[in-house]
């Protein structure tokens, strides 16, 4: 699972339409894909402060397309 890099998933949704910011924690290989869909968290107890939050993203062409 990728952790993202914004403080809400509100927060997550305004950045529709731009790169997202995150972090690749699998050691696997690379979750991140450019068109495509994909979980992501927000971990407060590794990232400090904040809540917790998982999401579906998905990606068109390097960008945010939406987010539920």
């Amino acid at each position: 699972m990728m952790l993202v890099h914004y403080k809400s998933k509100k927060e997550l949704t305004k950045a529709t339409g731009e790169p997202l910011k995150y972090t690749e924690t699998s050691m696997f290989g690379d979750e991140y894909r450019e068109n495509g869909s994909f979980v992501v968290a927000r971990r407060p107890h590794l990232q400090g402060g904040g809540r917790e939050f998982f999401a579906e993203v998905t990606m068109q062409d390097g960008l945010i397309k939406s987010v539920s």
